[in-house]
């Protein structure tokens, strides 16, 4: 790969255009087992001076039935980005993961026999994108794409649909890779944008002699929404839906409920590596308090610890039984780094937590995911539209690696994105 940019040059505004992108047909919705009822965007007749453009929502993805559960856990414990097993992660990972299948089945079976994620995630680019054809008509028509790191549809299958539907292949295009964890992680979105690059590479990438990687004539331009933890739109929805739940408690104890927010857990290791991830979810929490007005008491806990080796805490269900003991009986979580319901906050948090640990305390309660939540869809659209207004690449923060990494895949992946910069243009 040539785009070996220095990072202080990385992210900066684009001063000429790419190549331009033909018209696509529009993308089929593929939604879930259960069939869900919203429709797909209506087809747009011609595109925008700049149009169209793919927004890719990445995420970790679930199974969607329980027979996808074994593949599903064995794509997850092979990652190191995500659990670092070590030098024996290719046998340990295998093992930990039939291992748990039949248990996880089970789980998955307790919540309707999958996972809703699919199906939110497609709702949510759906959605987005018919506001941001109406925001932002000269990069219209934007075309919703969803790309699972663990799950179906899979990167390498959405890369291959981009380039059915036009996209690339010698076509140009420009798309948006959109991570769907408002908090950046080197164990979320790092490791989506390392698979999406990946498979950029296998199916775009070009070789000039030698070893070294050109941008080949007519890929795709990309750029990355990476990180938006603060955004308005976000707290917004978040605080809401935080306000609706209090409002079910009597007044006179309203005030002295404590607010849990509850993030996905992180290995230590990755934590002392550096990661941003804990301290970009309590920006999000701490803005959310703020927009709250500070009214109650509040911690930000943690969730979903796998294996032996030390994980971030406090985990949410100890915070919730060891104030339990104390005498709080009203309590709220709220799932602050998730965008839609799935397994950690249909089983985690409703069953084992709140359903098990709170069993017959009435004042332990869960605030509904983002899910369908028109602010939030809106926060989604007008996050594309300043993007792709910016004609940045990334972030300025993406570039800079943890202080303790040495993956020269992360630094490989980080200079090929921020390299796009010099591809794209201001909308």
């Amino acid at each position: 790969m040539a785009l070996r940019v220095p990072l202080s040059r990385a992210c900066t505004r684009a001063t000429t255009s790419g190549p331009s992108a033909r018209a696509i047909s529009p993308l089929a919705l593929r939604w879930t087992r259960n069939n869900a009822t919203v429709a797909p965007p209506a087809p747009q007749n011609g595109a925008g001076s700049k149009g169209p453009t793919a927004i890719v929502f990445m995420n970790m993805g679930g199974p969607s039935t329980t027979d996808e559960v074994g593949s599903f856990l064995s794509a997850l414990f092979a990652d190191a980005d995500l659990i670092p097993l070590g030098r024996l992660q290719n046998y340990i990972g295998p093992l930990i993961a039939r291992r748990r299948t039949p248990k996880i089945q089970k789980q998955y079976a307790e919540i309707g026999g999958g996972s809703p994620i699919r199906k939110w995630s497609e709702y949510q680019a759906a959605e987005m994108c018919k506001l941001l054809d109406k925001t932002s008509p000269d990069t219209a028509p934007h075309k919703p794409y969803v790309a699972f790191r663990y799950a179906n549809p899979l990167t390498e299958d959405m890369y291959k649909q981009l380039l059915a539907d036009g996209f690339g292949g010698g076509n140009g295009g420009r798309a948006v890779a959109f991570t769907q964890y408002p908090q950046y992680s080197c164990s979320t979105t790092g490791s989506s944008l390392n698979e999406l690059w990946k498979w950029r590479n296998r199916l775009e990438g070009k070789r000039a002699g030698g070893e070294a990687e050109v941008e080949p004539e007519g890929a795709i331009q990309w750029s990355v929404i990476d990180r938006w933890p603060v955004h308005s739109g976000l707290v917004e929805a978040f605080a809401q839906n935080i306000e609706k739940t209090l409002a079910e408690y009597p007044a006179e104890r309203r005030d002295g409920v404590i607010l849990l927010f509850s993030a996905h857990s992180l290995p230590m290791s990755v934590v002392n590596r550096g990661d941003p991830y804990p301290a970009e979810v309590a920006a999000t929490v701490y803005a959310v308090m703020q927009r709250l007005g500070m009214k109650n008491q509040y911690r930000l806990v943690w969730q979903s610890q796998v294996g032996p080796t030390p994980w971030l805490g406090a985990q949410t269900s100890d915070t919730v039984k060891n104030l339990m003991k104390k005498g709080q009986t009203d309590m709220v979580l709220i799932p602050i780094a998730f965008t839609s319901d799935h397994i950690e906050t249909l089983y985690e948090l409703d069953k084992e937590v709140i359903g098990e640990d709170a069993e017959g305390h009435e004042g332990v309660k869960r605030v509904e995911s983002l899910n369908g939540n028109p602010i939030f869809i809106k926060a989604l659209a007008d996050l594309a539209k300043a993007h792709l207004q910016s004609g940045q690449a990334c972030s300025a923060q993406m570039p800079l690696r943890c202080p303790g990494c040495v993956s020269e895949r992360c630094l490989a992946q980080k200079e090929f994105f921020a390299g796009q910069a010099k591809y794209l243009q201001a909308a």
